[in-house]
C-alpha cells in the first residue's frame, strides 16, 4: 500500500522507551539541584531549632550576605585570584613533572624500580608534613604553595600515565614496528589515543587535589589566599566568612573539574561514535 503525503508529514509519536530515556535525562538534571536544595533545608532546619550556637553553624542567609560583602569590597576575589593562581601553577609543574616521569618509567622497568621507593615515600607523607618545610626553606611566597600543590598531584599524574601507557595493546606495538613508525608516530597515533581516557581521569583527580596543596601552604603561612581568609575569620569568631571561603574553595575545585569533563567530551568523541 502506497503511503500518501499526508500520512507521511504526519509527526512520529515518542515510543515508551524514548519517553523513559527523555525523563531520565531530566531526572538525572534535577536531583543534583533537589540534594542541594535538601541540603541547605536541613541547614535551615538545624540553625532555627537551635541544635548549636550561631557562631558555630550560621543560617544559609547570614552565609549569603557575607558572601555579598566579601564579593562587592573585592575581598573575596583578590584571595580566589591568589589561590588559583596557585593552584594552576602547581597544576601544570605536578602534570608536566608526573607525566615526563610516567612515560619514562612506563617504558624503562629499571626506572621504575629506582624510584618507586622514593616516590612512594612522598605519597605516603601527609602534605601538611613538608608543607612546613616549603614555606620555611621558599618564605611566604607564592613557591612553597605551588611546590606543595605540585606535589600533590603529581603522584596521580604519575600512575595513570604509567597505566595509560603500558595499557597499550602489545600487537598494536607490533604492529606499529613491522610498518616501521618513529616513537613520535607512535606516541601520537598510538600510545596518546589509547592512554587518553585514564589520563584524563588522572588529570579530574588532579584538579580537585590541586586546591588541597594550594590551601594547606595557605593554613601553614600566609598572608593572602582562601586558606589564609578560613584562619582569619575563625580567629575574628566570623564563622559565615568561613563558609563562604570554603565553599569558593568547593567552587574552584568543581570548575576545574567540570573543564577538564568538557575536555573529555570533546577529545573522546570518537569513542561515543564507536560504540
Amino acid at each position: 500500500m502506497a503511503v500518501t503525503a499526508h500520512e507521511y508529514s504526519k509527526p512520529k509519536r515518542k515510543t515508551m522507551s524514548q519517553l523513559s530515556l527523555s525523563y531520565r535525562g531530566v531526572l538525572r538534571h534535577l536531583v543534583p539541584l533537589l540534594t542541594i536544595i535538601l541540603l541547605i533545608s536541613g541547614w535551615q532546619a538545624v540553625f532555627t531549632l537551635g541544635i548549636y550556637p550561631e557562631f558555630i553553624i550560621p543560617s544559609p542567609s547570614q552565609v549569603w550576605n557575607a558572601f555579598l560583602i566579601s564579593l562587592n569590597n573585592g575581598t573575596l576575589l583578590r584571595h580566589s585570584w591568589v589561590t588559583l593562581s596557585e593552584m594552576l601553577l602547581g597544576l601544570a609543574f605536578g602534570l608536566s613533572i608526573g607525566a615526563l616521569l610516567g612515560y619514562a618509567i612506563a617504558h624503562i622497568k629499571v626506572l621504575e624500580d629506582i624510584l618507586s621507593p622514593i616516590i612512594v615515600a612522598f605519597q605516603a607523607t601527609p602534605v601538611v608534613a613538608y608543607a612546613p618545610l616549603l614555606i620555611i626553606w621558599f618564605r611566604d611566597g607564592i613557591t612553597g604553595k605551588v611546590i606543595t600543590t605540585a606535589i600533590i598531584v603529581f603522584f596521580p599524574t604519575l600512575m595513570n600515565v604509567i597505566v595509560g601507557i603500558r595499557g597499550v595493546p602489545k600487537d598494536l606495538r607490533d604492529l606499529m614496528s613491522v610498518l616501521k613508525a618513529t616513537p613520535s608516530q607512535i606516541f601520537f597515533k598510538l600510545e596518546l589515543p589509547s592512554a587518553l581516557p585514564v589520563l584524563l581521569t588522572g588529570l579530574k583527580t588532579s584538579v580537585t587535589l590541586a586546591v588541597i596543596g594550594a590551601v594547606v601552604g595557605e593554613f601553614v603561612n600566609a598572608s593572602e589566599g582562601l586558606g589564609y581568609l578560613v584562619t582569619f575569620a575563625r580567629s575574628q569568631y566570623q564563622t559565615p566568612l568561613v563558609f563562604v571561603a570554603v565553599f569558593t574553595m568547593t567552587a574552584l575545585a568543581l570548575s576545574l573539574y567540570l573543564l577538564v569533563s568538557l575536555l573529555e567530551w570533546q577529545l573522546l568523541a570518537w569513542q561515543r561514535r564507536s560504540r
